[in-house]
């Protein structure tokens, strides 16, 4: 299905880019590895030109025309997109679910703050539920319950990285930290962005950030024992690695100014082992009740599109807005240049 060159290159993006989930996907057969691995490669791959990229908006307005190059049939002439376009067209990947994705990176571009958790939830669904409800696809499983114990999990993923992240991204001016809580401690969150520093108050909500996270980890949890046998070990292995990320933030007392959280190899492979464990306490177990539990509104949008598949009708309203916001910003920018040029 995928060109083995691409799946080489993509398998080198991840093992450099993202160690924690290279690692779980050892644990998961080759059939759900391999196209595993392309997807993540593109979706990564795409992240970190927002995230680290001079032009944030140019990289976005670029992944709009590469998904419109995938879904019709013909990727850009680059590994990553070859991949994922044998992705979308051999496990019909609903376009509702790289759209979140999108614009959930424009919403970065913008540099969109979040009110209220509700509101980094949102964001947590569109660039990692997402994600997870692309695996589900993959995974060939299309149960809403499934679905939406997957985009726990991914939601549960993204809180982690904001978490972890605090420090870093508040020297890069970014905030993803619901700024509800950071007035009630009656932090000035442009004062903290100026000046990030592992206060008391800001170290008590990286905490209540990784209590939400655990309750979805929690979650996310119950529903591993509804996906196919083989695909288990794996996607518990990433489940219990990314968690332990929160942990080490616990153990150094939610510090993620002056260090980065992270988990060692052995940690990791301790964790492999204990994946395996559970998964095989798993068939021994009644399903617990809470995987039939209803999907967060943040994310109903996604189960509903991945576990009831229609015909694409073309970008939602709201993607179409925030894309057109980029464009303005874009012709401004080049419009400025323009001018400096000529008057130069």
């Amino acid at each position: 299905m995928i060109d083995p060159a691409d799946m080489d290159h993509c398998r080198a993006a991840i093992r450099a880019g993202s160690l924690s989930f290279h690692t779980a996907s050892r644990l998961l057969p080759a059939r759900v590895r391999d196209p595993a691995l392309a997807l993540y490669a593109f979706c990564r791959l795409a992240d970190d030109a927002v995230d680290e990229g001079d032009d944030k908006t140019r990289a976005v307005l670029s992944l709009r025309e590469r998904l419109d190059l995938v879904y019709a049939g013909r990727p850009r002439n680059a590994a990553a997109d070859r991949a994922f376009a044998a992705v979308v067209q051999e496990y019909a990947m609903p376009l509702v679910l790289p759209e979140a994705l999108l614009e959930g990176l424009a919403w970065d571009a913008t540099g969109r703050r979040y009110a209220t958790l509700s509101g980094v939830l949102d964001y947590s669904a569109r660039v990692a539920a997402a994600v997870g409800a692309m695996m589900c696809v993959l995974m060939r499983v299309r149960d809403a319950d499934a679905l939406a114990r997957a985009c726990d999990l991914g939601l549960a993923m993204q809180l982690t990285n904001i978490a972890r992240d605090v420090g870093e991204d508040a020297r890069a001016g970014r905030l993803y930290l619901p700024t509800d809580w950071l007035v009630a401690e009656g932090i000035d969150p442009e004062a903290f962005l100026a000046d990030p520093v592992p206060t008391p108050a800001i170290r008590g909500l990286t905490a209540r950030l990784l209590a939400e996270a655990g309750t979805l980890y929690a979650h996310a949890g119950d529903g591993v024992a509804a996906l196919p046998l083989a695909c288990r070990p794996g996607i518990e292995a990433a489940r219990r690695i990314y968690a332990a990320i929160g942990t080490d933030l616990a153990t150094h007392g939610h510090d993620s100014i002056t260090r980065r959280a992270h988990t060692t190899k052995g940690r990791k492979l301790a964790l492999l082992l204990q994946s395996g464990l559970s998964v095989a306490a798993m068939s021994l177990m009644p399903r617990a009740a809470t995987l039939h539990g209803a999907p967060r509104a943040e994310v109903a949008f996604l189960v509903d599109a991945t576990a009831n598949p229609r015909q694409p009708v073309g970008r939602s309203e709201a993607v179409l807005a925030v894309l057109a916001q980029l464009e303005a910003q874009d012709r401004a920018r080049h419009h400025h240049r323009a001018s400096r040029s000529v008057t130069a």
